[in-house]
């Protein structure tokens, strides 16, 4: 599905560890990634089948977001919101980890959602706008038209109440419109 990209950055390793650029402007540009990154953000989640998402944030303020995993593993998901595109209500879905150093980048017109598959797992993500509460908005984990692949049974998930309410993407009103990328 164009949009998403996933990326795997080179690693160099030796005696000591290891050394890997997670984000360079000039590389990312070459890449398509284009955006402007203007704060980062960390969460941990403590036990697996904890789920985080699906999220998004209104115009003026949409995110892009870039997801990496510090600890751990996730099944990452990328979900189309664009009215008019033709991947409309699809997604992409990625494992990342600590393990495998790749990272996800999710545009504006996606909603974006994790599920942790490890202990104690850590995920640092940069986005392309401020948060902001009025523009914060989000689809359900468990919405049937989705299908998203969650690697837990619904009874096992942990959700915030936030995520537990948010409505199924059709009852939602077009919040960003297809460009044709």
């Amino acid at each position: 599905m164009p949009g998403p990209v996933l990326i795997t950055p080179r690693r160099f390793g030796d005696h000591r560890g290891f050394f890997l650029e997670t984000y360079s402007a000039r590389d990312f540009a070459a890449l398509g990634v284009a955006d402007l990154f203007v704060q980062d953000n960390h969460s941990l989640s403590a036990q697996p089948g904890t789920i985080r998402g699906m999220h998004f944030q209104l115009p003026p303020h949409p995110q892009a977001k870039l997801v990496r995993v510090l600890r751990g593993a996730i099944l990452d998901i990328a979900v189309d919101i664009r009215q008019g595109s033709p991947h409309f209500g699809r997604f992409v879905a990625a494992e990342l980890s600590a393990a495998n150093a790749q990272q996800l980048y999710v545009p504006v017109g996606f909603a974006h959602g994790f599920c942790t598959l490890e202990p104690d797992t850590e995920v640092a993500y940069k986005v392309t706008d401020l948060y902001a509460p009025e523009c914060d908005r989000g689809i359900a984990w468990d919405d049937p038209d989705l299908a998203l692949p969650w690697p837990f049974p619904p009874e096992a998930a942990q959700l915030s109440e936030k995520d537990r309410r948010a409505p199924r993407l059709r009852d939602l009103p077009p919040a960003f419109e297809y460009q044709g990328n």
